[in-house]
């Protein structure tokens, strides 16, 4: 278990040395065998680095909570003894609600060394967080408590009791010298607080035998934008190889320092700013429990780059959005890797930015399905349109999907297909609960190795991705099909529209035509009807050009920052709607809901009811009348 050896640790230094890299097989470059062993092998290597630095919150960023790689591995340890005492064992789940804090880091370490780390997104739908809890297993929960997030520890506490779990522990804020509250007790649950119950635990060793890697490590909720979110099962050679494929660039060494503030429920901040530290002994300093929606952030962030010497950070590009209006107060001389991801990057926002700050953004493009990143761009040789090149071992290709058949045909170089890649860091499958019982399952995902990402994409030969959209975004006017990044990127190439998202509204004639929503610079005065006329004249072909361009204070987003379309077509199927009973008095009361992922139109009961079923049934859309029965 040596430092970092050649055969570690390559030169990766640019775009031209993934051929060479590739020479050697990934599995005889010696990496560790699962999490676990990235965590006891950072101990052993650099006991005395600091590991990590958690924020109370940003106004007191000069009083973070430290941890050195020996340290995090103690605490690994005790919270593993816990679990494990706790009746957690391999292939067991354990649901974690929570924000972000100190005890969490280790937390979830410990989580994938006994069982199997299954966070959920304190921000879920009640109904949803009980079925993903149901799906998993999980008996042992780990929520924020009380005093770190009052309504979260409610939630969790009614998600525990509803799966019936046989244990709720609490974690506590990052810093306090408070005693905790009284933890009310639950019927047949055991509750307690994590800190108190590993004051007493065991700290040199894991309880038990350590992972292997085709064990289990992480269920990922992921496709909660259309109904009940999925569980993607990863293993621990997913994690592990998907973490060394981030770390493998020259870009950072290990004395290179990392800000981190997204949710850790979200595989960013799970393989970005924890896995691939720990291979490299890298130093990560995270933001409070409110991360980058926390307000005091922004306003000392360059503070916090320069006093903690920044080197590279993961945000999403609205944050970029607002960093690049924050005046420099700081020494940002050591920022060399901000990378940006999750959602489309405008090109105002890019050269905002780096106008700002004089560093590029670095974008980059993955899902869950593949653990977490398939491309990164090159900061120093940018290749324009891209999200970057594919990482090493994974392969990337475009494909042509017969509707009919379902039947694959692999696309030249440069040609739109739907993205297929394949490498060590495929998911497992989807947890699925049916008549044969609780199993893993790849739903048609994955083809031979290959994983269908759902995404349309032009592959060059030297690997580097060019994002076309989702094929199921795609606007179908009349039978033809738009893509809506011809109207995003038309919308975006306007120096002052800082987001656009293109989405198809319902047309009694066409199907549906196309629409756009756009959130402007401070200040703009531009118009709807400019910014449809520029739409016209730059999009490639003239059934692109958006119906309608409407302009909104900011583009509805999901907790981890992508553009949450359903909510879009939702605001543009309402419009139709009330378009179309203008002349029924009743376009006022028209309402479009979202009901897992589709969309219901539903109008009022009224004298005119013959007229809505008249005009409704025209479109291509699910309705009915609500109220009084007739």
């Amino acid at each position: 278990m040596g430092l970092v050896t050649d055969k570690l640790w390559p030169q990766l230094s640019g775009p031209t040395d993934l051929g060479e890299i590739e020479r050697v097989a990934l599995s005889e470059r010696g990496l560790p065998a699962s999490t676990y062993e990235l965590v006891r092998r950072a101990a052993e290597v650099w006991p005395d680095r600091p590991a990590t630095s958690v924020l109370t919150e940003a106004e007191r960023f000069l009083a973070p909570r430290v941890r050195t790689f020996a340290d995090l591995a103690d605490e690994v340890h005790r919270a593993a003894d816990i679990l494990f005492g706790l009746g957690v064992r391999r292939g067991d789940a354990v649901a974690v609600i929570s924000v972000n804090c100190a005890q969490l880091l280790p937390l979830l370490l410990a989580a994938e060394s006994v069982g199997i780390y299954a966070p959920i997104n304190p921000g879920l739908a009640p109904e949803h967080a009980i079925e993903l809890v149901r799906l998993s297993g999980a008996a042992v929960i780990v929520a924020s408590g009380p005093e770190l997030a009052p309504d979260v520890w409610l939630h969790a506490r009614a998600i525990a009791e509803s799966t019936g779990a046989r244990a709720l522990l609490a974690l506590r804020p990052t810093t306090t010298s408070q005693a905790p509250p009284a933890l009310e007790p639950l019927e047949d649950l055991e509750v307690a607080y994590l800190d108190e119950r590993m004051a007493d635990a065991e700290a040199a060793a894991l309880p038990g035998p350590p992972p292997a890697s085709d064990d289990i490590a992480s269920y990922l909720h992921t496709g909660g934008t259309t109904g009940t979110p999925k569980l993607a099962a990863r293993t621990h050679a997913n994690e592990v190889s998907n973490a060394w494929m981030i770390a493998a660039r020259d870009i950072l060494d290990q004395d290179s320092v990392m800000f981190a503030a997204l949710p850790l429920f979200h595989t960013n901040a799970l393989l970005v700013t924890v896995l691939a530290p720990l291979l490299k002994g890298q130093h990560v300093v995270w933001g409070g429990p409110l991360g980058y929606r926390d307000p005091g952030l922004f306003k000392n962030f360059w503070k916090i780059v320069e006093h903690y010497r920044i080197a590279a950070m993961s945000a999403v590009p609205t944050v970029y959005s607002v960093l690049a209006e924050v005046p420099l107060d700081g020494d940002i001389s050591t920022l060399k890797l901000p990378i940006v991801g999750a959602a489309p990057l405008p090109p105002a926002v890019a050269n905002a930015f780096e106008a700002r700050t004089g560093v590029r953004l670095c974008e980059g493009y993955g899902l869950t399905e593949g653990t977490c990143a398939s491309a990164f761009s090159w900061p120093d040789t940018p290749r324009h349109s891209t999200v970057g090149q594919r990482l090493p071992y994974q392969e990337a290709r475009a494909v042509g999907i017969d509707e009919a058949t379902g039947e694959w045909t692999f696309l030249p170089d440069g040609e739109v297909g739907t993205l297929v890649m394949r490498g060590p860091n495929i998911f497992a499958g989807y947890l699925v609960r049916d008549d044969v019982g609780t199993h893993l399952r790849l739903d048609g995902k994955v083809k031979e190795g290959w994983l269908d990402t759902g995404d349309l994409a032009a592959v060059d030969a030297d690997g580097f991705i060019r994002l076309a959209g989702r094929a199921k975004d795609l606007i179908i006017r009349g039978g033809h099909n738009i893509d809506p990044a011809w109207i995003e990127d038309a919308l975006l190439e306007h120096p002052d529209v800082t987001a656009a998202a293109a989405v198809g509204r319902p047309d009694a004639h066409a199907g549906e035509v196309p629409v756009a929503f756009v959130t402007l610079t401070a200040g703009s005065r531009l118009t709807p009807d400019e910014l449809a006329a520029w739409a016209t004249q730059h999009v490639p072909e003239r059934a692109a050009a958006p119906r309608h361009v409407q302009i909104i204070d900011e583009i509805p987003l999901t907790s981890v920052g992508k553009q949450y379309k359903p909510e879009l077509r939702r605001r543009a199927a309402e419009q139709a709607a009330r378009a179309a009973l203008t002349e029924t008095g009743l376009a006022d009361a028209v309402r479009a809901v979202l009901i897992d992922g589709a969309i219901e139109i539903h109008v009022p009961r009224s004298d005119s009811d013959e007229e809505v079923r008249a005009v409704l049934s025209q479109y291509a859309w699910t309705w009915k009348l609500t109220g009084r029965e007739r």
